[in-house]
């Protein structure tokens, strides 16, 4: 990995933000890789947990599926360490913890290990000292992984799609969100929420935008990721949009996307 200024001399543990959404096909897994590869650009060094069985976020960050032997399943149950486990990108300073197909029947299997809730918190903490930042994909459930992921965040950030159930279906993480805070993780906080899959010539997608910036306030990043079909073909070439094309409005809205996330935690610090 090349040598970059690093976010330690402010910040001596490295951030872990957990992007999370329960509800499938809302871009959580576009919005983790591509913030991830948007960061990294910014000299920040970045390390992508792949949370979700599918795998989705190592396939779309080039990691080819017989270069997984050892990957989150293995570490989460004890079986190999996390330096074992974490894999370079094409990304200067980009690095993956991947996800096997094994990871599938961890909840399963992490129903009767001890402390199970803060499996990937003990892993992650504290955190790798070679990154800066941890960005956690998390699967599409609001399961025993998820709930692991929420333990090991020091903060949230929601990917939310403009469309007619956006609200409805966030509220339950929310209050997931409050019961986590109350019981296991008291330092959770929601970074943010950023409105995915915005477009701008469907009346619907302003309408939500409104109703979501209303709940949510000032939590919700002025950035939106519009529908953008190169951030759509990016993956089957194993390439964050950033990489395939970084002309397309999907590659300039993450680059964004990143600038108010790294402004955001600037200002945690300085607080």
């Amino acid at each position: 990995m090349p040598d970059a200024p690093s976010f330690l001399a402010n910040n001596p543990q490295p951030r872990i933000i957990a992007v999370a959404n329960q509800k499938g096909g809302v871009g959580k897994t576009t919005t983790a890789v591509n913030l991830a590869t948007a960061i990294a650009a910014c000299q920040k060094r970045v390390l992508v947990v792949d949370l979700d069985p599918q795998g989705n976020a190592s396939t779309g960050l080039g990691i080819d599926a017989r270069s997984r032997s050892i990957g989150t399943y293995h570490v989460l149950i004890g079986e190999a360490p996390l330096e074992s486990a974490i894999l370079p990108t094409l990304v200067p300073g980009l690095s993956v913890l991947t996800s096997t197909v094994d990871l599938s029947g961890a909840e399963i299997e992490l129903v009767d290990l001890p402390r199970r809730e803060f499996r990937l918190r003990e892993v992650l903490r504290p955190p790798p000292a070679q990154f800066d930042y941890v960005l956690i994909d998390c699967p599409p459930s609001l399961g025993l992984l998820n709930l692991n992921a929420l333990v090991a965040a020091d903060a949230l950030l929601v990917p939310l799609q403009c469309e007619f159930y956006a609200l409805e279906g966030v509220s339950h993480l929310v209050r997931t969100v409050e019961r986590v805070r109350k019981a296991l993780n008291p330092e959770l906080e929601i970074q943010g929420v950023v409105l995915t899959m915005f477009d701008k010539r469907n009346r619907l997608s302003g309408l939500v935008a409104e109703d979501v910036r209303g709940y949510f306030g000032s939590k919700v990043y002025n950035t939106v990721i519009p529908r953008n079909v190169r951030v759509s073909e990016a993956p089957s070439h194993g390439k964050p949009v950033l990489l395939y094309d970084i002309e397309s409005a999907g590659a300039k809205a993450y680059i964004h996307l990143a600038s108010e996330v790294l402004k955001r935690e600037r200002g945690l610090v300085a607080a």
